[in-house]
């Protein structure tokens, strides 16, 4: 998951040195953070990723100075029934169960964090499976006992099409999500670095782009120039591949006429349906700041849609 991008970074900073890592193992209810959520710990006492938004990060950051000195592996459950409730419970109303591992290889092997960046690297999922009773974590299954399955998917990107004002906005709203933004936009006016500071920009016309950086599940394209020569073509490329979401800019009558032509370059009916035009949630947006917002709303949606 996206919100683990801190942590693996922090593993590899603090290679070698001793390490406890903290992994939300199952919710219940309003839990703050979701299964596979991770904390990594420090023997030194800091501390990246988060299992609760806060509400119990004070007691794993102790359970995990214990498992780095050497006590087992720890589960640990907290929920609004807890007697602790009020110094390490969740507010929300949620239960969450949190596993302490040391990071050996007993435990969860250090080497797997640099399984897990060289599969996203490379667009690839990867699953690492614990076994809940003993605490070990390996890519293989597990023989015996319960366990738990936590995969990791390839870093989220998306491709935006028409170097617009919407596109600056959209593309810095990206950046605070965790999601890869690149622009693509032929005409050298537009795509300046003066205009997206710090975003990849790229010059090639958008139907070679799309294809050359190969839409996956992980991947949204949005088209947003208003001009039919830069979004049809990029949006027949996005159609032909695993793209999460394809969203375009554009009125419904825009949109209808823009359903017939790409049906006449060969597009069916499921191909078109997957376009979200106009595109966004319908938060009555004004303005294009707004529209990013709204852009960006449906484009989380259909990442956890595929998730």
């Amino acid at each position: 998951m996206a919100e683990n991008d801190t942590v693996i970074a922090a593993a590899h900073a603090w290679k070698g040195e001793p390490l406890a890592l903290a992994t939300v193992v199952s919710t219940w209810g309003s839990a703050p953070r979701p299964r596979g959520s991770h904390m990594l710990v420090h023997a030194d006492g800091r501390f990246e990723g988060s299992v609760s938004g806060g509400c119990v990060e004070g007691d794993i950051l102790q359970t995990a100075a214990e498992v780095i000195a050497g006590a087992p592996f720890q589960v640990r459950r907290y929920g609004v029934a807890d007697e602790s409730a009020w110094e390490v419970g969740l507010p929300c109303g949620g239960e969450i169960a949190v596993m302490v591992q040391p990071v050996t290889a007993e435990g969860f092997d250090p080497e797997l964090f640099d399984r897990i960046a060289e599969a996203r690297d490379t667009g690839r999922a990867l699953t690492v499976t614990t076994n809940l009773a003993t605490g070990h974590s390996d890519l293989r299954p597990q023989e015996t006992g319960e366990a738990f399955l936590n995969r990791y998917d390839p870093p989220r990107r998306l491709l935006i099409v028409g170097a617009v004002q919407i596109a600056q906005a959209l593309a810095g709203l990206a950046r605070t999500l965790g999601i890869d933004a690149t622009v693509i936009d032929p005409r050298a006016r537009f795509l300046t670095d003066e205009r997206f500071p710090g975003v990849p920009l790229d010059d090639r016309w958008p139907d070679e782009a799309v294809a050359a950086l190969r839409p996956d599940p992980a991947t949204a394209v949005v088209t947003l120039s208003h001009d039919t020569k830069i979004d049809d073509p990029a949006l027949i490329a996005a159609l032909r591949s695993d793209a999460a979401y394809v969203g375009a800019l554009g009125s419904r009558k825009s949109h209808a006429a823009r359903r017939e032509r790409l049906a006449a370059a060969g597009l069916s009916e499921a191909q078109l349906d997957r376009i979200d035009a106009p595109v966004g949630l319908d938060i009555g947006a004004i303005g294009p700041s707004e529209i990013a917002l709204s852009v960006a709303a449906a484009m989380v949606r259909a990442f956890h849609d595929k998730g």
